[in-house]
Formats: C-alpha cells, sequence, structure tokens
C-alpha cells in the first residue's frame, strides 16, 4: 500500500476552517477599530489603513512572482499585515514611510524567510521596529483626535504613556489629563490602532468565540502588565488601557506562525510579553514596551517548542 503524509507548515490548526478563513474573520474582526480609527483621527487615518494594505497586498504579488511561489493574495494575509502596521503608525505618517512599512513587512521579514507559516516574526510588528528605530521623531509624533470624518489639520500632542514616562523621569507625579473613559473609547492620542479599545475588544471577542484566539496568551500579557505596574507604583488600568497592549495582546502575540502551540507555552508567552512589556515602560528609552516585548518572544518560540512539550496521554 502506497500511504504517503502531507506535510506543511504552521500554523496547524484543529479547526475545519483553512487559513484562507481564517485570516478573513480576523480582518473582518479588525473592521469596527478602522471605522473607529476612521472617525477619531478623519480621512487622514483612513488613507493611511488604504495605503498600508495596498502596499502590502502589492509586496505580497511581487515577492510571490520574485520567488516563483504562488500567488496566493486570495488568503487575506497580506491585508491583515497591511491594516496592522498602519494600525501601528500615527495619522501624520508621510506616505512613503508607510509604503517602506509594508515593503519591509512583506518581502524583508515574510518573504525571504520562506513565506506565510515560515517567518519568525509578526511582519506588522518587525515593520514598525525598523520604522521606530530609523525615524524615530516621526514615528512617535501623535496628533489630537479630531472625532470627525472629515479631513482636519492635525495637531500634535503626547499620548498618555509619554506623559507618564515623563514624570517618572522628572520624578512627579504624572497630571494625566485623560480619563479612564477616554482612554477606553479613544479620546486620546496615539496610533491609529491603539485607541479605541472598546472597538479592539468587540473583534477580540469575535476571535474569541469563535476559537480563533486561544485566551491563554492575552490574557495572561493583560494581567501581568496590571500586576507588575501596580508593583511599580504605576496606575495598572492605565497601563492596561493605554498604548497598543490590548491591540498587541489579542491581534499580534496572538499569531498562530510566531507564537506556541502549547497551552503551557502560551501561557509562559503571554506572562513574559507583559512583564518585559511593562519593564520597557519603566526603564526602557521609548514609553511603548508591546513592540519589543512581542518580537523577543517570538525569537524565543522555537526555543520554548523544543522544551515545551504537551503531556503525554496517561502520564
Amino acid at each position: 500500500m502506497d500511504k504517503t503524509f502531507t506535510v506543511s507548515t504552521s500554523p496547524h490548526l484543529k479547526v475545519r476552517e483553512d487559513t484562507a478563513t481564517i485570516m478573513w474573520v480576523v480582518n473582518l474582526s479588525l473592521v469596527p477599530a478602522v471605522v473607529a480609527s476612521a472617525y477619531i483621527f478623519g480621512l487622514r487615518g483612513l488613507l493611511v489603513i488604504l495605503l498600508s494594505s495596498v502596499v502590502c497586498v502589492a509586496s505580497e504579488v511581487i515577492s510571490q512572482l520574485a520567488f516563483k511561489r504562488e500567488v496566493t493574495i486570495a488568503d487575506g494575509s497580506a491585508l491583515l499585515t497591511g491594516i496592522l502596521l498602519a494600525f501601528n503608525l500615527p495619522a501624520t505618517v508621510p506616505w512613503w514611510l508607510v509604503a517602506i512599512g509594508g515593503f519591509i513587512a512583506i518581502f524583508l521579514v515574510k518573504h525571504l524567510f520562506g513565506g506565510l507559516g515560515y517567518n519568525i516574526f509578526n511582519p506588522a510588528l518587525a515593520a514598525r521596529a525598523v520604522l521606530l528605530s530609523s525615524w524615530p521623531v516621526t514615528m512617535t509624533t501623535w496628533s489630537l483626535p479630531v472625532r470627525t470624518f472629515g479631513l482636519a489639520d492635525a495637531v500634535t500632542a503626547a499620548s498618555p504613556l509619554s506623559i507618564v514616562k515623563e514624570a517618572a523621569r522628572t520624578g512627579l507625579t504624572p497630571d494625566l489629563p485623560y480619563r479612564a473613559m477616554d482612554l477606553f473609547l479613544g479620546n486620546i492620542p496615539g496610533s491609529l490602532g491603539e485607541t479605541c479599545k472598546a472597538a479592539l475588544l468587540l473583534g477580540a471577542a469575535v476571535l474569541i468565540i469563535t476559537r480563533i484566539v486561544d485566551w491563554r496568551i492575552p490574557v495572561p500579557f493583560i494581567a501581568t502588565v496590571a500586576a507588575v505596574s501596580f508593583l511599580f507604583g504605576r496606575n495598572p488600568l492605565t497601563e492596561v488601557l493605554s498604548g497598543g497592549l490590548i491591540l498587541g495582546a489579542f491581534f499580534m502575540a496572538t499569531d498562530p506562525v510566531t507564537s506556541p502551540t502549547t497551552k503551557t507555552g502560551r501561557v509562559i508567552f503571554g506572562c513574559v510579553c507583559g512583564l518585559l512589556t511593562t519593564l520597557t515602560r519603566n526603564f526602557g528609552g521609548f514609553p511603548e514596551g508591546v513592540c519589543y516585548a512581542i518580537l523577543f518572544m517570538n525569537m524565543l518560540t522555537p526555543l520554548m517548542e523544543l522544551y515545551i512539550r504537551p503531556r503525554r496521554f496517561g502520564t
């Protein structure tokens, strides 16, 4: 008898849906956040999202043709990378920086490693890290919400985490001009996708209910940030609702390609991400640490997969 086995790359998911279906469900779960971003930052924010999506999809086609691979833009993975990359950018970012970021995410981070399933880093976060280290001023110039679908002139302002960081540097108590509800609804300066937590949590609920996302990564991630922030004397609620924690915990740290497959590994992954995020916020040069925490743990995921294995039945 001639029996063969199908060998494929991760993610290996025990669900009925294929990779394309899962990617499109994740894309749809981000629609509330896209609408919220367009409302909070105006058409300027929507244009950044559209440009990033177009660049990533185009880079996907070019990369697959260059490496003589099947063109698979219909699976929605490139579009998802484009949306997530845009969510990590300010509304005032120039068009050429968005284009560079999209190319880095798709060609350098994804396809030079072999394409979907072979990349060891989250493409959108890796691109953000490169852009942040190359153009730090542009990447940290935030604009005040315009709360309209019109195209208004941007007025720069400090993000909540920047205010807290500056207060900690000077030894003063932070005078945060934003209420918890402002942080939750997105009435604050920040990146396009990190402001409206209500929209992000709505999409996250869809992913958890459909079992596309496992709670074992985002819940320990967020809980660790809250607990360690309290130990450092910071307001846990402010730390959880500020910056890209909700976006990163539910939509980036849970990437099935770059995160552990075991239950124990996922809990450890989330806890260490939370610890690194808080340490970076307190002692790092930037006020935010979600991006670098997830990328660092992406790098350790293969090692975790080697040493953290499922418990055998009956042992």
